[in-house]
């Protein structure tokens, strides 16, 4: 029997200034996708949440040099990421935004509820201030010299040398990101959340019961603990952004950590409204702006929403699991920031689990977009119309989930090449091309199972549990490499039981092999699904079946004798080497 009814399941919102690149893919979308769709396929309840932050200061300065609106910023970009997630099939119930009114007024809500609970300090602090820019400093755009270990260019709120958690204040030295230039400090008065009063809470609730979370998770949240939570402002001086509820608040908003979380609430509410209004039915179909071509096919998913107000059940009911699939760099945020804030709130429930994933290098050095030293992921299918699914593969299969991990074009080709065509597009090919051959494309009637035949229906059967176990417990690297052992075994028995010489002397036999052979394709179609969803489909188009439930998975009678099958196309074609090599050097020169 399942622990809980339902699922909520968020991906981190990402930062409306640029576009996707690999490591965000990599570190956070795919793997919320895999596990999205792998729910879905197993029949349960999920919702699955994320939208553009459109907030904070990295905004506004982006929008002073571009000589344009913050909002014509977040409008541009909005779009674009949103156009990317829908390319690789990402498949958000809703991607909403948090410039939306919507999100004002539940962010605003969040502060006055707690405000009005007198879970706020207010206080008159000195803040760093650039002259020049005129502009209060976030911490991340002050660098310094760490107390701690001397790294010199140590950020505001936490050295990335040492990792200790710092202030502005703490760093020697301090410079202004924005001119170069040392900061002054000018005093302000703020509203802050009294992390300490959480501590023993936070302490009891990570430390003592979600010992199962991933050890880079775990760690830093211990980290974090054992050199003491501090009072953290929650509002700063900014024209963009929600503004703060308090009419001695004037200049002021919400400080983005505080508010972009409360994003995943917002985009809830938003969710269950434009489903209240759309139906009264509990048969729910993707929204208009998910770009997903595969939605009729990826699952049998059934969500009950009648009213605006069933987004409640899935942030207030103990029955609901919920998930946040984030970055390293986020893991504070959403292990005891927030937390932090729903305590103070009192009314909603907390993550049962943050499966964060560490970061992905290129070509053996850190992502950077100031240098422009990243894989655009739009550009991408610019290069490989058509192949979100080989990125999809290689991204996964070489996934930094406990360690940072390096992506190259010569491994993507080589991932390509020899996993992707070699093994899995191979074996499916050479079965259709040996049923029309032979059996001028009707599944063939089985015979009884010699020791051959005996040993792939018994791998069939194991697969699905091991894979399901690897994705059930955020291994979705050793899931998909199981996916891929599956196309080996089939490999291998299409290679022992050689139905193409078989035939010659024994047409029933090589039917029993292929009749096989087929049940494999039709079971990698379901197995494939979370992870390479474009080629799941396109195998169900050869077996000519719509997609079964995950519980189908295992079985042998998926296909009937006599179905009519689709002649053979390739899933996958091979990339060359100057392909390749283009595309390296292009980064250098970009770089």
């Amino acid at each position: 029997m399942e622990k809980f009814k339902r699922y909520t399941i968020t991906a981190a919102l990402p930062y409306a200034n640029g576009p996707l690149h690999l490591g965000h893919m990599a570190g956070v979308y795919l793997p919320a996708d895999i596990y999205v769709r792998y729910l879905r396929s197993k029949k349960r309840e999920v919702v699955f949440i994320c939208g553009s932050d459109e907030h904070g200061v990295p905004i506004t300065i982006k929008a002073r040099k571009e000589g344009v609106t913050p909002q014509e910023v977040v409008d541009k970009y909005h779009s674009l990421i949103e156009k990317t997630f829908g390319d690789f099939g990402i498949t958000f119930d809703i991607y909403s935004r948090t410039s939306l009114p919507i999100h004002h007024e539940t962010a605003r809500e969040f502060f006055t509820d707690i405000f009005n609970k007198n879970g706020f300090i207010e206080k008159t602090t000195q803040q760093f201030f650039d002259v020049k820019a005129q502009l209060f400093l976030a911490d991340r755009y002050i660098t310094g010299k760490c107390p701690k270990c001397g790294y010199d260019k140590a950020y505001g709120d936490q050295c990335e040398s040492c990792g200790v958690s710092l202030n502005p204040t703490d760093l020697i030295k301090p410079i202004s990101t924005l001119s170069n230039k040392p900061p002054v400090l000018k005093e302000t008065s703020h509203w802050f959340l009294p992390l300490d009063k959480f501590q023993s809470r936070l302490e009891q609730w990570i430390l003592e019961e979600h010992k199962e979370w991933k050890s880079n998770v775990y760690g830093q949240c211990k980290s974090w603990l054992n050199q003491g939570l501090e009072p953290r402002a929650v509002t700063r001086d900014l024209d963009w952004g929600v503004k703060v509820p308090l009419e001695n608040a004037k200049g002021k908003v919400l400080y983005v950590w505080f508010e972009a979380p409360i994003g995943y609430i917002s985009a809830t509410k938003e969710w269950a409204k434009l489903r209240a209004e759309k139906t009264k039915t509990s048969s729910v179909t993707l929204p208009e702006n998910n770009h997903n071509e595969l939605s009729e096919v990826k699952s049998d998913n059934v969500v009950s929403v009648q009213t605006p107000d069933d987004w409640k059940k899935y942030w207030l009911d103990k029955d609901t699991r919920l998930i946040h699939f984030i970055g390293k760099d986020n893991i504070v945020f959403h292990c005891i920031i927030f937390p932090a804030i729903l305590m103070a709130h009192g009314d909603y429930i907390f993550p049962d689990n943050v499966p964060a994933n560490e970061f992905l290098n290129l070509e053996g050095e850190k992502l950077s977009t100031s240098r422009n030293w990243a894989v655009w992921l739009h550009e991408y299918l610019e290069d490989f119309p058509g192949k979100a699914d080989v990125l999809r593969y290689v991204l996964c299969i070489n996934a930094p989930e406990n360690k940072d991990n390096d992506f190259t074009w010569k491994d993507f080709q080589a991932r390509n090449n020899n996993e992707l065509c070699a093994i899995l597009g191979n074996f499916v090919n050479r079965v259709f091309v040996l049923t029309y051959k032979f059996f001028n494309g009707l599944v063939p009637e089985k015979g009884a199972p010699d020791n051959s035949d005996k040993k792939i229906i018994s791998e069939i059967a194991l697969f699905p549990e091991k894979i399901a176990d690897s994705i059930e417990n955020f291994k979705f690297r050793d899931a998909l490499m199981l996916v891929m052992d599956l196309a080996r075994a089939g490999n291998k028995y299409l290679a022992e039981t050689e139905p193409w010489k078989v035939y010659k002397e024994n047409p029933a036999r090589a039917g029993t092999i292929l009749y096989y052979a087929l049940q494999v394709c039709a079971n990698l179609a379901i197995l494939t699904e979370p992870f390479m969803p474009v080629i799941s489909d396109k195998i169900l188009g050869l077996v000519n079946i719509p997609l079964p439930a995950w519980e189908s998975a295992g079985k042998i009678d998926l296909l009937n004798a006599g179905l009519k099958i689709n002649p053979p196309v390739l899933l996958f074609e091979k990339i060359e080497d100057d392909v390749i090599h283009a595309l390296v050097e292009r980064l250098k020169v970009g770089k």
